[in-house]
């Protein structure tokens, strides 16, 4: 399905600003629908002076008209005429008389979108509410205010004062909806009314009277303990002067709030304030908090640990008298600091992702130092790029190329001086990449039997589920080329 980027954007009539008014209003759909208990769609004029349907929203406590999904269908010719009116007097329009829907009796309403006030006021789009008049009920006092503030807000959005780009975007978890909690205050602050969910909600922050008729200021005060400091927004949330959200903390209870200023005009006549407990949301996102920072803590202690091993090695090596076991303890010495790179990069951010570029060039730098004999030097460089490689691939990869590049340093390039390339090619589905020096090569066919060339295997196809193959490059050197489907790593949606 085309986004309402793409389908903007494809009738080649707005611009940047016009796109990002129609995504924040497009945002708040759920509200208006929730509020005015019905559909709405949101359309943009296309070049054949018709228009076609970018967002749409179902409501979420009275019976949808559409049962299938309109966006990126063209305006049906019984709404054409009201929804051009609409676009061009940028005033809005009602239908006449009831309107039939797929034998559903509705009521239609047509709403300009104007961004900017005076002379750069501009129509850009046309928004529709599609009341389904077949659930006719006798109206609650509930869902009278619901639908005087929908009325408010539908004025604000043909007088280009709603959305409002001042207002914070991407909530945290948990925003409050409509059905959660609303209360309606007078430009006064004082309330005019409150739903049973929002007086709930204050109920369990330990305020038991009649929300209706006071100052939510004043309730606000006498709720919040006089010695914990609270969210230095919550003074302009709860007057309801500012498009603000802010949590409210009290006996072991939070209660998210976002107010929505009305205006009627420019004017100020009031707010709308939404509200909704979050205490067990906002539990769990304290937990995963101090989970995150746990795993931090251990990635970081691991490598503490690793590099004491490793420094234990070293010391061990250099008292040895035998070559041979020299040779071991340095080899172990640099497979545990290879390791060790990886916890330390995990250990600096949240994600258990990293950059395997930066973990391959600490890694390359470690073992061109230690791998080169007196005799021999070694040029060690990389091209191409990994990028980003989850916890459970970087370590099997970082100790691989680590065995790899050791190799093609102390036998490859054994009493001379060369080159020493990796090349990494990352598609789609898999990585490539190729070890390359220019020593001496290995015979036709033959490949090491050496610790190190199992310990590659193991780690490449048992660990990895790849593929790793040896061969002679013509002339001189050896390259070896490894393979690793990816198809198993969790992508970022797009």
């Amino acid at each position: 399905m085309s986004t309402l980027s793409d389908l903007v954007y494809s009738q080649g009539r707005s611009s940047e600003a016009d796109v990002e008014w129609l995504h924040r209003l497009a945002g708040d759909g759920q509200l208006l629908a929730d509020l005015a208990f019905a559909d709405i769609v949101l359309w943009v004029p296309t070049a054949d002076d018709s228009f076609v349907a970018v967002a749409h929203t179902r409501p979420g406590g009275a019976a949808t008209l559409f049962y299938r999904d309109i966006v990126g269908d063209l305006v049906r010719p019984q709404w054409r005429t009201q929804v051009r009116e609409a676009f061009q007097t940028a005033r809005i329009v009602d239908s006449a008389s009831p309107d039939w829907f797929e034998e559903t009796p509705t009521r239609v309403r047509a709403v300009p979108v104007v961004r900017g006030h005076g002379e750069s006021a501009q129509t850009i789009a046309v928004l529709t509410r599609h009341t389904n008049l077949g659930e006719t009920r006798t109206p609650s006092r509930q869902q009278i205010t619901f639908n005087d503030c929908a009325d408010d807000l539908f004025g604000m959005v043909a007088s280009g004062d709603f959305p409002d780009l001042s207002a914070p975007t991407s909530p945290r978890r948990g925003a409050p909806r409509a059905s959660d909690g609303l209360i309606r205050l007078d430009v006064d602050g004082i309330t005019t009314f409150a739903s049973p969910n929002a007086l709930s909600a204050f109920n369990r922050l330990g305020f038991d009277d009649e929300l209706e008729g006071e100052s939510l200021v004043t309730v606000v005060t006498g709720i919040l303990p006089s010695k914990r400091q609270f969210d230095e927004s919550l003074p302009v949330v709860v007057t309801g002067r500012a498009p603000w959200r802010a949590d409210m903390d009290a006996r072991g209870v939070t209660v998210s709030l976002r107010t929505i200023p009305l205006r009627d005009r420019g004017t100020r006549i009031g707010a709308i304030l939404l509200c909704r407990d979050v205490t067990e949301i906002r539990h769990q996102e304290q937990e995963l908090i101090t989970k995150d920072a746990t795993i931090r803590e251990i990635h970081h202690r691991v490598k503490n640990n690793l590099q004491t091993v490793a420094s234990l090695l070293r010391i061990q090596a250099r008292r040895t008298h035998s070559d041979e076991a020299r040779d071991a303890l340095t080899q172990a010495m640099r497979r545990v600091s290879a390791i060790a790179v990886v916890h330390d990069t995990l250990s600096e951010g949240l994600a258990q992702n990293v950059d395997f570029d930066e973990v391959f060039a600490r890694v390359l730098k470690l073992v061109a130092e230690v791998a080169a004999a007196p005799n021999t030097r070694a040029r060690t460089h990389s091209t191409g790029r990994f990028g980003t490689l989850p916890s459970e691939y970087a370590t099997p990869l970082a100790l691989a190329l680590t065995e790899l590049v050791t190799n093609a340093v102390e036998h490859g390039l054994a009493g001379q001086e060369g080159d020493v390339e990796i090349i990494a090619e990352r598609a789609d589905e898999h990585l490539e990449v190729r070890v390359r020096d220019t020593g001496s090569g290995l015979p036709e066919g033959q490949v090491g039997r050496g610790l190190g060339t199992q310990i590659v295997r193991t780690l490449i196809q048992g660990e990895l589920g790849g593929t790793i193959d040896w061969h002679t490059i013509m002339g001189s050197g050896t390259e070896v080329t490894i393979e690793i489907p990816l198809r198993y790593i969790d992508r970022p949606k797009s």
